[in-house]
């Protein structure tokens, strides 16, 4: 078929190049505008556009589709189907129509759960033993087409955000490729989606990242995994954010007020949670380098006798 492919970043490569090799035609992609990135602050195109320009496909990056300008190309482009996975970018419904046979939207969750910009990482954060892919006719709502196929998953106990990302993304693409050869062969059984959405998936900021350590063990457990690599974890120490890596939780070990430091060592440091302790391999202060944790106090003593809020 003749496709348009709308996606901004890694999430959205995978299923881009699965098009590519089944042969389809992309008559274009469309993605984000070039941001700066980093703390050079120099401007990087979205991992999509460089899939597409190693390609040699056509790249379109208008501001939004409110512009006659955007929508003009899209529809000048006469493309069977459009593909949408992780664009960033709300369609109106004049873009939704523009393709003979609409667009479609590669999600990352069983829908209707976790409609929503963070399927990923919420899917882990509430505890979730299987999640997938789901490939769906899209309409004017958010995530609420209808369901043209679904792919399960199983989140391994020590799946983080970052590992689940990259299974799924070969998954969408997977489904993607086989959903294509069943609307090709008009043979596809599109399946309306309950109203009701279990989980929302809203989107994730950076102070979703900051531990509590009056949480359980495995709310840490989850938020650790969950939220690796972006935003990351982190808590305050003598007044201080101060960065967290390698954090595991486990219930038990000796009673202690919540967030106190109970030995620091070359294992590692260990802080007492609501009902457990709380294992971090290495800690980042604030301008300062990701260090082990003895070396860290080490150079700053006086904050050993602190507590962790």
């Amino acid at each position: 078929m003749k496709i348009v492919y709308m996606g901004s970043p890694e999430f959205a490569v995978a299923p881009l190049e699965r098009l590519i090799q089944d042969g389809h035609e992309i008559a274009g992609v469309f993605t984000q505008r070039d941001k700066p990135k980093n703390r050079g602050m120099k401007t990087a195109p979205t991992p999509v556009k460089k899939a597409a320009l190693a390609h040699g496909i056509p790249v379109f990056q208008p501001a939004s589709f409110k512009s006659e300008g955007a929508l003009a190309i899209l529809e000048g482009l006469e493309a069977d189907i459009a593909v949408v996975t992780a664009y960033g970018m709300l369609l109106p419904q004049r873009a939704l129509d523009a393709p003979r046979l609409g667009c479609v939207n590669v999600h990352a969750s069983l829908l209707p759960d976790y409609r929503g910009a963070s399927p990923i990482q919420q899917a882990i954060l509430q505890g979730e033993t299987k999640t997938g892919v789901t490939i769906m006719q899209m309409d004017a709502g958010l995530d609420t087409g209808d369901i043209l196929l679904a792919k399960e998953i199983a989140i391994e106990p020590e799946e983080t955000a970052d590992s689940l990302h990259d299974k799924l993304a070969a998954l969408g693409a997977e489904a993607l490729s086989q959903c294509l050869k069943e609307l090709e062969a008009g043979c596809a059984a599109p399946r309306p989606q309950p109203a009701e959405c279990p989980h929302y998936a809203p989107r994730i900021c950076r102070e979703d990242g900051r531990i509590r350590f009056t949480e359980t063990a495995e709310q840490i457990d989850r938020m650790a995994r969950g939220l690796t690599p972006w935003p990351g974890t982190f808590s305050s120490l003598g007044g201080k954010t101060i960065k967290l890596f390698g954090l595991q939780a486990k219930p038990g070990g000796p009673e202690a007020p919540c967030g106190q430091i109970l030995a620091c060592d070359a294992a590692g440091l260990r802080v007492r949670c609501a009902d457990g302790v709380v294992e971090i391999a290495q800690i980042q202060a604030p301008g300062g380098k990701r260090m082990n944790c003895v070396d860290y106090f080490r150079g700053h003593p006086e904050e050993r006798e602190a507590r962790f809020e």
